[in-house]
């Protein structure tokens, strides 16, 4: 007896992706863009890292993919002196979901 297949094709044709929520601290002003970029089409799951400081002085939000990894995209957030590693799993192409970010992010 194995699970129904109708169960399977729910999560299958699910469009929302999914928000980690594995630290206490976040940049402000993040959590709202990544619940955005959530409801695309093709973003799985979201998982915010690690908080670091910078040197240098970024007045206003920004996201920029970093890095591929393994399914997906490293994003770097920085805001004043703080950065954020964000983590988004989805197939889609780099370019893609830089259009996804910027949409999400208010500045398309």
């Amino acid at each position: 007896m194995g699970k129904p297949k109708g169960d399977h094709q729910k999560a299958v044709s699910r469009k929302d992706g999914r928000l980690v929520w594995n630290h206490s601290t976040h940049i402000p002003g993040l959590i709202p863009i990544l619940e955005r970029l959530c409801q695309q089409d093709g973003i799985q799951t979201i998982t915010p890292g690690v908080i670091g400081r910078v040197r240098g002085h970024c007045p206003k939000m920004q996201l920029r993919v970093s890095v591929p990894i393994r399914g997906g995209y490293k994003i770097i957030a920085r805001q004043g002196k703080t950065v954020q590693e964000v983590f988004i799993l989805t197939p889609l192409a780099q370019d893609k979901l830089e259009e996804m970010i910027a949409m999400a992010s208010g500045r398309a």
